[in-house]
């Protein structure tokens, strides 16, 4: 019995010595794989300060392998190179199935370019932190006020940031686009508005701190800290986001389209304008002197223009000819319409998954904020950007198979990446347009533009000698492995948005009211379009004779599928 009992010992002693032993190591480990991170970041800091230089550095994106250059843009900027669309050996580059063999290579090059994209995205903004200071607040303190989503306390504009939301951005917001108040709830979201509706509650409900300003109080759950904006003498009052809509027929029912009716003997179109976001109404109908306001509605619908000379005579000093008094010059006030700002995830679980698949720069971002305004649901996204999840698109945190949200975004193209998703609305814009639109963000962001100092760089002809084949192979994978295909066209979207809109909430199965709609045509622009235009022409005649040979390829497939055609604006260049 001895026996036994002391090998158990001896064994039970050997084993404690290899667990120690095992322990040890594994600290060990742990210890240098932290010395060696450590290293790494110092390493990278003293790397980022010693930049030097005016021209903003691209993001160190992994370069195009030479082998998927094209040759006729090989060399630089200007420079020729053998005929554009063919390469050494003869072989049609603009060819389906040249496209197709090449479409796994493109897309191992577009997982590493997005995913190092947005891993360097973020990587600036903790760099750039500076101290917080002590900010003064310009308006003053209102209080604590109770917030219903189906009934506003401020029925204004909205705006959301998670990341950087301050009292002080939401007021100057607010007071720039001519509102008395400004409101804070959720710690990232602003409301703007002329009067308070809501009911006053304890100051303690409102205890939810800025996202971006730790010890102010933004609000809490269904609660509204309330500022009152500082105020403006009438000649210093600038509103922004004022828009001229044009010159419309006088609707049937004047007192059943429109919400207000004010007469001035000297009325001006600045006059009506702030008389109507006093009243916080999104449109202001001028013909002098009555001044209306309300909202595009099923009687008044802003969908058949006339001509300007029609308002000129209305609005004249002069005598004006009888029929001429029909007409009404109508403008967009800073007002925000609301009535298709609130949003959720689905309160089901969908058992379709639905792709927005698009090429990177089609304008998917947009499509996505007139989907949500649409619907009232939330889109959903294969990425995570954190820029547009900070900007209110929630969808992006949301795991893009939770059948959760309306529409997943995706740039993927690969069969079996296609054939994950039960149908697709597949997005197409000009390839000239979503090459400039690309690099735009490739290197300025959403909504920035790249310098001219960018565009003569030997990045950009790289660029677009690796990604204008992407752009024909993302449309041919995707109209050969879909299981049911919706083509948008994007430039047919921006002219003719309502019935464009209107047939992808229907392939969504989505029911969506004439008046939200139209209220999500109203807000078209949101904040994810880049503002102003630059008429600037960075191809040369090698990239163009290249891109123009894949959009006849594309255009001709799509005729093949039963598909419209690329548009006629397309070509040529």
């Amino acid at each position: 019995m001895a026996k036994p009992f002391y090998r158990l010992q001896r064994f039970l002693r050997r084993t404690q010595l290899l667990l120690l032993f095992l322990g040890v190591a594994y600290i060990m480990a742990g210890s240098v794989l932290l010395l060696q991170r450590a290293s790494l970041a110092v390493s990278q800091r003293g790397g980022a300060g010693t930049g030097g230089g005016n021209i903003l550095p691209l993001p160190s994106l992994p370069s195009p392998p030479r082998a998927l250059e094209p040759p006729a843009i090989r060399g630089g900027y200007l420079l020729p190179g053998p005929r554009a669309g063919r390469d050494e050996v003869g072989v049609d580059r603009t060819s389906p199935r040249w496209l197709a063999s090449r479409n796994m290579e493109i897309r191992q090059l577009r997982r590493r370019w997005f995913h190092s994209l947005m891993t360097e995205q973020e990587t600036p903004r903790i760099d750039r932190t500076q101290p917080r200071r002590k900010v003064r607040h310009k308006g003053t303190y209102i209080g604590c006020f109770l917030d219903d989503a189906k009934d506003r306390a401020l029925k204004g504009s909205v705006f959301y940031d998670f990341r950087k939301m301050t009292s002080t951005l939401c007021q100057d917001t607010c007071s720039e686009s001519g509102y008395q108040f400004a409101g804070l709830e959720y710690g990232s979201e602003c409301y703007c508005g002329n009067r308070v509706t809501g009911g006053r509650t304890r100051e303690e409900d409102c205890n939810l701190d800025c996202k971006g300003e730790k010890g102010t109080p933004c609000g809490g759950v269904g609660r509204l800290s309330v500022y009152k904006v500082e105020e403006q003498l009438p000649g210093q009052k600038r509103y922004r986001n004022v828009r001229y809509r044009g010159c419309f027929k006088r609707p049937a029912n004047v007192s059943a389209a429109f919400l207000s009716h004010i007469i001035q003997p000297n009325l001006t179109s600045q006059s009506c304008v702030a008389a109507c976001t006093d009243k916080e109404l999104p449109l202001a109908i001028l013909r002098r002197p009555d001044c209306f306001c309300g909202y595009a509605t099923p009687l008044f619908t802003l969908h058949e223009p006339a001509d300007e000379s029609r308002c000129a005579t209305a609005n004249s000093s002069g005598p004006t000819a009888p029929t001429d008094r029909n007409f009404y010059q109508v403008y967009q006030t800073p007002v925000q319409d609301s009535r298709c700002t609130d949003r959720r995830f689905l309160p089901e679980k969908s058992s379709t998954l639905v792709a927005l698949s698009s090429f990177p720069g089609a304008g998917n971002t947009w499509v996505r904020h007139l989907v949500e305004l649409a619907t009232g649901y939330y889109t959903g996204s294969y990425y995570f950007d954190g820029s547009l999840y900070n900007k209110g698109f929630k969808g992006e945190k949301d795991y893009w198979k939770s059948g959760r949200t309306i529409c997943v975004k995706t740039h993927e193209s690969g069969k079996r990446e296609i054939e994950m998703y039960d149908a697709a609305i597949l997005l197409i814009r000009n390839p000239y347009r979503c090459l400039m639109a690309e690099f735009n963000r490739k290197c300025a962001g959403h909504l920035g533009y790249a310098s001219e100092q960018h565009w003569r760089s030997k990045e950009w002809p790289e660029f677009v000698g690796s990604y204008a084949s992407w752009w024909a192979s993302h449309v041919l994978d995707w109209l050969r492995h879909g299981r049911r295909v919706l083509v948008v066209h994007y430039e047919e979207l921006q002219g003719a948005l309502f019935p464009t809109l209107r047939a992808i909430t229907s392939f969504l199965n989505a029911s969506a009211s004439q008046e939200r709609l139209l209220c999500a045509e109203s807000n078209q622009d949101g904040h994810f379009k880049r503002s102003g235009k630059r008429s600037f022409d960075p191809f040369t005649p090698e990239m163009k004779l290249l891109i123009d040979g894949y959009i006849q390829t594309v255009d001709r497939a799509l005729r093949e599928g039963n598909h419209t055609g690329l548009p006629q604006e397309y070509l040529p260049r």
